[in-house]
């Protein structure tokens, strides 16, 4: 066994070359084996395991810059820098992070969670060890759907421009997690299928060489001839336009031939692009198969039977769900419903949609900037468009929704799907920050559901609406089980719902909080203390009657919110009462406090951030004066 002696790159440099295969195999084993336990992204990591070993024998991690793009397929580089015993705690609280994490190894240089963005970073380290005089390589590897991003395409710009030493890997595997798309995914898949272009260039150069030469205007020509047949060949030849030079196709599961191409790139002066293509899942049948379904892989999944854990029947229907369905009911009803996501079709619970309705279904790939502003231009003619986007990823086009989205008071539906704590995906992708981002814009509506059912009536609410952008937010997983309306109606905008009286608190909660301040309630009045319990509904506008009621009442307030306290629900509610100068009025908020908070168990995280009934009970006692609680 290889894999148990290596605890760092320079012990893999130990193991013959010829000998590399067999550990190739022994790592895809582990993958497979750990992951079916703990859970977390196998196929994006099967398809790179020769990819990540030839980088680690060749060149020199950490002195070399090996940056990982998304991040998601690091697992075969923490396993060759030392990290393959921390595994069993892989995306768990505390525990060994699913990404690269900067603070976790040397060899993590650039943390990520968010596509696109390795090539920018690249740049950036390129420059430096120029103008600091160093020589060591700057190595970015970037999938091909992440290429599609537009912030990639600006750095390839960038790149190609400048001319400095460095060596860009494209994993095209045909994959980012739902399929790609978009005439860049067309154009490699021209590229995969041409695999003859080099030796075709080859002969071309060894063929006008024999010519004898005639002077500068033959040269010309022949360099032209030259230009000609790569046209020929391969139609556009983007990369080398752009100041590349081009290497590949090349098999990335081929070790002989891959570390081949990475030494001539390593010779190579100026910037290079290796085109490697890989196959998703490589080494498990089922998760080459079906590469989206096995992205990731949830704990105790069944590895010989090649299938992810059965889903309880008959439980709580998945919020996702509810969107798809909700989608497909209005559609059905309004041709002008157009759905749009940024390449999440399947994760938002878009894909019956799509099969439905293709025509009006775009997924537009990894392109979040594109995809608010397509979405706007669809809203200027009338149409209803549907933006269905993870919280995390809408911070990516938030220039968009403000200058192209609500300036305009265009009527766009943003889904915004794992709104709140995400688990195991931990600090890169939480959703905890569009309430205050989102509620600073002028023109838009903000709303979460406190369960499912009320959740399928904000959709229709969000629907109905016509003065502008409003977004529904919405959380990851399964909903509480509660029994779904069959018609549709529609929420008074800016209205909260009181849920229970009191007269000594209010626990004024949005979304997820809603059942913790339920649980806080039931627990406070066996201490004498009643709150009332206020399902807010609405962050933006604000239910500012209620707000004045309780004024009157002098009642404390207590807002919960599973996002950013700064900035958030509890803000929006001390600011109004400081523009109704009611400064004698007592308000303590509680959300997710000024920091980071990291991958494991939304409960973990939960009560990380205090946001647990026990902190709600807590917090309350603090706000009520003991002359008013009841025996």
């Amino acid at each position: 066994m290889h894999l148990e002696q290596i605890q760092s790159p320079e012990q893999l440099k130990k193991i013959p070359v010829e000998e590399l295969p067999r550990l190739a195999e022994e790592i895809r084993q582990f993958l497979m084996e750990s992951l079916s336990v703990t859970g977390g992204h196998l196929a994006s990591n099967l398809g790179v395991v020769e990819l990540t070993l030839a980088l680690h024998y060749l060149f020199d991690s950490p002195r070399d810059r090996i940056l990982w793009d998304v991040g998601h397929q690091s697992y075969v580089h923490k396993i060759l820098t030392g990290r393959r015993h921390l595994f069993p705690s892989l995306r768990q609280y505390e525990g060994l992070c699913g990404f690269p994490k900067r603070n976790e190894s040397e060899h993590d240089i650039w943390e990520t969670g968010h596509s696109s963005t390795s090539l920018s970073a690249a740049m950036g380290m390129a420059v430096a060890r120029d103008l600091q005089g160093e020589k060591h390589r700057v190595i970015p590897v970037i999938g091909d759907g992440a290429l599609t991003g537009g912030m990639a395409l600006e750095a390839l710009n960038h790149i190609g421009n400048e001319q400095r030493n460095m060596t860009v890997i494209l994993n095209d595997n045909e994959m980012s997690i739902s399929p790609n798309v978009g005439a860049l995914h067309n154009y490699l898949g021209k590229l995969r299928t041409h695999k003859h272009y080099h030796k075709v260039k080859e002969e071309v150069e060894y063929f006008l060489k024999k010519i004898p030469s005639v002077g500068g205007a033959f040269a010309s020509a022949a360099e032209r001839i030259k230009d000609s047949l790569k046209f020929l060949v391969v139609s556009g030849v983007l990369f080398e336009k752009l100041g590349f030079t081009y290497l590949g196709p090349v098999n990335g599961h081929d070790l002989d031939e891959l570390m081949e191409c990475l030494r001539q790139a390593d010779q190579t002066s100026g910037p290079v692009l290796v085109h490697v293509v890989t196959v998703k899942g490589k080494g498990y049948l089922p998760a080459e198969k079906d590469a989206e379904t096995f992205h990731g892989v949830g704990k105790n999944y069944k590895l010989e039977a090649g299938s992810q854990k059965p889903k309880p029947v008959g439980g709580p229907v998945k919020y996702s769900k509810v969107f798809g369905n909700i989608l497909i009911r209005l559609a059905k009803e309004d041709p002008r419903v157009v759905g749009v996501t940024p390449a999440m079709l399947g994760g938002s619970g878009m894909n019956e949609f799509a099969a439905r309705f293709p025509e009006r279904s775009y997924d537009v790939g990894i392109a979040e900037q594109h995809a608010a502003t397509f979405s706007a231009g669809l809203a200027t003619q009338g149409m209803k468009p549907v933006l269905a986007i993870y919280s995390t990823f809408l911070q990516r086009g938030y220039d968009q929704l403000i200058h192209d989205i609500a300036r305009q008071k265009l009527n766009v539906m943003l889904a915004v799907d794992r709104a709140g704590f995400v688990g195991a995906d931990g600090e890169t992708h939480q959703g905890v920050y569009d309430i205050a981002y989102m509620r600073c814009i002028p023109n838009m509506a903000i709303m979460m559901p406190k369960d499912e059912n009320e959740f399928q009536h904000m959709l229709y609410t969000a629907y109905r609406y016509d003065e502008g952008p409003i977004a529904v937010r919405f959380p990851r997983g399964t909903g509480l089980g509660v029994k779904m309306d069959e018609e549709l109606k529609e929420l008074p905008l800016g209205k909260a719902e009181v849920l229970r009286e009191g007269g000594d608190v209010a626990l004024m909660a949005f979304g997820t909080m809603v059942p913790a301040a339920m649980d806080a309630a039931d627990q406070l009045v066996r201490e004498g203390i009643r709150a009332k319990v206020i399902n807010a509904r609405f962050v933006k506008p604000l239910d500012t009657e209620l707000l004045d009621r309780l004024y009157r009442e002098q009642l404390p307030i207590v807002t919960i919110e599973e996002g950013a306290e700064s900035g958030g629900m509890g803000s929006a509610v001390l600011e109004y009462y400081a523009e109704q100068e009611a400064y004698d009025m007592v308000v303590k908020r509680m959300g997710v406090p000024d920091v980071f908070v990291e991958h494991g168990g939304v409960g973990d995280q939960r009560a990380e951030a205090g946001l647990t009934p026990e902190r709600i009970v807590h917090t309350a006692r603090t706000v009520v004066p003991r002359q008013r609680r009841r025996a």
